[in-house]
């Protein structure tokens, strides 16, 4: 038998590269298997699970029961579809007036409102077929970098002699609408660069109406979506591409969302806000009374963003137009 010369033999350097090759490998496996065993934070898991779902839209609102008014149908639309829909409500809406008689104790009673408007709230959004709502300020950990968690309180309103909503004179200091832009937004950082939205739609600067926690929210919004584009602060930063803010049928529209197949859900979710609202057939009514058409149309300018109307004309009819 002959032997094979030495030179043909897995010698020197040769074996040394494999050595060092295989060590990697060993150490790579390592490594996954190290990932695969570390519990991961629900925070950790829900920006996972949002990732892998294409369309991503964040809403913020003030109120519960704001959410459903404007953008209920929209909401309904796009979760049926299959998009992420995130709600942001910044307050609890305890200072808000009670319309039926047997739910008119909870006015005045700002804890027991509350709570009440946060199970009204987590019934619409079931009507919506929305499944990740927050309020404000929760959420955050002693670790993330963020301010630590804080409650945000309805600011209340009062109306001038002309009728336009001003802030309630007997505002609480620690209220919503006089909160710290900055510190406020930063919460909602956390959010967007968890959720990292491709879009956010919130109050255009007057609030819609002039609420001053509507006017707040627009404010705290628009911050939070800029400071979220810093590469500076906790989290990896996130350019939300496209914001819009909701507005009425006028020539400051530039998107027109046609949810109407959704309109039955926008009605249960408005029921479900039963202390805020008054469904009747096809139509609804808040506090002052005043009824309204309930329609699955909704409206919206864009702020942030590149419109992409239809090639035949017309406003933009998805917010999510022009992207990936």
């Amino acid at each position: 038998m002959t032997t094979a010369p030495d030179e043909e033999r897995p010698t020197g350097s040769g074996a040394s590269d494999a050595s060092a090759e295989q060590a990697v490998l060993d150490a790579a496996g390592d490594t996954v298997d190290d990932v695969a065993e570390r519990e991961l934070s629900p925070a950790d898991v829900a920006a996972m699970e949002s990732l892998d779902i294409p369309r991503r839209l964040l809403l913020v609102h003030a109120h519960p029961d704001d959410e459903t008014i404007t953008s209920g149908a929209t909401m309904a639309l796009y979760a049926a579809a299959g998009a992420q829909v995130t709600l942001v409500t910044c307050t609890r809406g305890e200072k808000g007036e009670v319309i039926p008689s047997p739910l008119k104790h909870l006015e005045g009673d700002d804890e027991a409102l509350a709570g009440h408007r946060v199970a009204e709230l987590a019934a619409a959004m079931e009507a919506l077929g929305v499944t990740d709502h927050r309020f404000l300020g929760d959420g955050a950990r002693d670790d993330d970098g963020y301010p630590a968690p804080v409650r945000y309180s309805d600011s209340g309103m009062a109306y001038d002699d002309n009728g336009n909503a001003v802030a309630a004179p007997d505002m609480a200091p620690d209220a919503f609408a006089v909160s710290d832009v900055d510190g406020a937004a930063r919460h909602l950082v956390r959010v967007i660069r968890e959720v990292r939205p491709q879009v956010l739609a919130t109050y255009e600067p007057g609030g819609g109406y002039g609420h001053p926690d509507h006017v707040q929210a627009h404010r705290i919004a628009m911050r939070a979506v800029a400071l979220a584009a810093d590469p500076a602060g906790a989290g990896e930063p996130w350019q939300v591409a496209k914001v819009y803010w909701l507005v009425g049928p006028d020539d400051e529209v530039s998107t027109v969302v046609d949810a109407s197949e959704h309109v039955e859900a926008k009605a249960a979710a408005l029921r479900a806000h039963a202390t805020q609202v008054v469904v009747g057939d096809g139509t609804f009514s808040l506090s002052n009374g005043l009824t309204q058409p309930l329609r699955g149309v909704e409206h919206y300018r864009l702020a942030v963003g590149e419109a992409r109307p239809p090639a035949d004309g017309g406003p933009e009819t998805d917010l999510f137009a022009g992207l990936a």
